[in-house]
């Protein structure tokens, strides 16, 4: 199943970014815990060094002083050391291997606990930065030996682990994110397939099926919407050729009795008073079916080919123009931007029916349009149609859009028509890629509105 080119939608960016969230979350977990037990690894291993190398100095400086006439600072100058310093305690006297380290940087604490005769280590933050120091006493001798290691090169190199740590949770973030991505593609293209051929459905294509597939997860999916879609077209199939079909028997009898009922009109001065009256009705009836009819016959070619066939330019300034002259109304009701800024790409005839529709819809509610207004607006054309009438209450102003739906007045049989005129003029908007609503006017009546996308001449 082909996916067609868009934008992530948002079940895709919700998907990826669970599985960025997800990789976020686990790469933070598996960095800290690296981190940690890194950091406690090296730690350790620093400290148990300078442990040894502590009590490694206090054996050698124990052996050297048991020597007689040696002096602490003597033993000290032949003391090895390894990156780390001595500080001694021998007495009340304080020796160092280094002119930058001395008591000052032995804590208290840990001067107690080696005092008592036990070892210790605690590490102290100093100017030159973290440091260990290691006690050891010497027994016997009245000797205490620290052992001071510089931390620096270590907290170095676990910064420079916390960096590359962080750098891989984020890398792993952005990788779980792109997989996110991969994988909601994978698993919404069958939905997209869907969306994509609901929507071409919906806009009159009733030929779009699915493709095959042979996943057997989406076989099911697949078989069941291409069976809805056939029986769908069926069934609009059908309604359609019901309607057109009842609509060209009824036109036989119609004529006959229409021509009939003209005979007798013919014949009206030999009537008496109730039969005229009789016959004036006959012919308010007989000319709302055949309009009834007309608009069946219209919607059914509209349904018969609801995509609409061969498209021209059309200037609707110009053919509102012209149906304004046909009907007899005045030219001046008409406002209009120049023709030039009014071309749309539509069929001409169906155009000129809903303009038709519209201004016999004003001539059956309020005797009549007040202001016909044909204007660009933002890439598409609109015409305006506004009536002094009653007006369309704001809870029917969509429901009047639909087929034989009537106002209160024309239920109650007080106006003629059944219903067709507005859903002719709807059908035709959407045909054409636009839309009609209803609005209140400012005459007072209703605005009924036509919006189409707007061509090139």
């Amino acid at each position: 199943m082909r996916l067609r080119a868009r934008r992530p939608s948002g079940l895709r960016a919700r998907v990826a970014a669970a599985f960025g969230v997800g990789a976020l979350l686990v790469s933070v977990v598996l960095a800290g815990t690296t981190f940690l037990l890194a950091r406690g690894y090296l730690l350790d291993q620093r400290e148990t060094a300078a442990t040894s190398a502590a009590f490694l100095d206090a054996d050698f400086l124990r052996s050297r002083l048991a020597t007689a006439g040696t002096q602490v600072d003597d033993a000290l100058a032949e003391l090895p050391t390894d990156g780390g310093d001595v500080v001694v305690r021998s007495g009340d006297s304080w020796y160092s291997t280094s002119l930058d380290v001395g008591a000052r940087d032995v804590p208290a604490a840990l001067r107690d606990l080696v005092g008592s005769g036990s070892a210790g280590r605690e590490r102290v933050d100093s100017p030159a930065g973290p440091r260990l120091v290691v006690g050891v006493p010497v027994a016997g001798a009245d000797l205490d030996v620290y052992e001071i290691a510089p931390l620096g090169e270590l907290q170095s190199v676990l910064r420079t682990l916390g960096w590359v740590l962080a750098a891989a949770a984020l890398g792993a973030t952005a990788a779980g994110a792109g997989v996110g991505l991969w994988a909601s593609r994978r698993v919404v293209q069958p939905l997209d397939q869907v969306a994509g051929a609901a929507t071409r459905i919906a806009a009159g294509e009733l030929t779009t099926r699915l493709p095959a597939t042979d996943d057997p997860g989406l076989v099911a999916i697949v078989g069941s919407f291409n069976a809805m879609v056939d029986a769908l077209a069926a069934r609009i199939e059908r309604d359609a050729r019901f309607v057109g079909d009842v609509s060209h028997e009824l036109r036989s009898p119609l004529t006959s009795l229409t021509t009939a009922v003209e005979v007798m009109g013919g014949r009206r001065d030999a009537l008496d008073h109730r039969s005229r009256q009789a016959l004036d009705l006959v012919e308010q009836q007989l000319a709302r079916f055949r309009a009834t009819l007309d608009d069946l016959l219209q919607l059914a070619r509209l349904d018969d080919d609801p995509v609409g066939g061969d498209r021209e330019p059309v200037v609707l300034g110009g053919l509102v123009r012209e149906v304004l002259a046909a009907g007899g109304r005045p030219a001046d009701l008409l406002e209009a931007d120049p023709d030039e800024h009014t071309v749309v790409r539509g069929d001409k005839a169906w155009l000129e029916r809903a303009v038709s529709n519209l201004l016999e819809n004003a001539d059956r509610h309020a005797g009549g349009p007040c202001c016909v207004r044909v204007a660009r607006r933002a890439g598409a054309v609109v015409l305006t149609v506004d009536d002094a009438g009653p007006g369309i209450p704001p809870e029917d102003r969509e429901r009047v859009f639909e087929r034989f739906a009537r106002g209160p007045r024309a239920a109650r049989g007080s106006l003629p028509g059944a219903g067709l005129g507005l859903a002719i003029v709807a059908d035709v908007a959407t045909r054409h890629g636009g839309g009609a609503w209803c609005a209140s006017s400012p005459c007072g009546g209703a605005r009924l509105s036509v919006s189409l996308p707007a061509g090139q001449p």
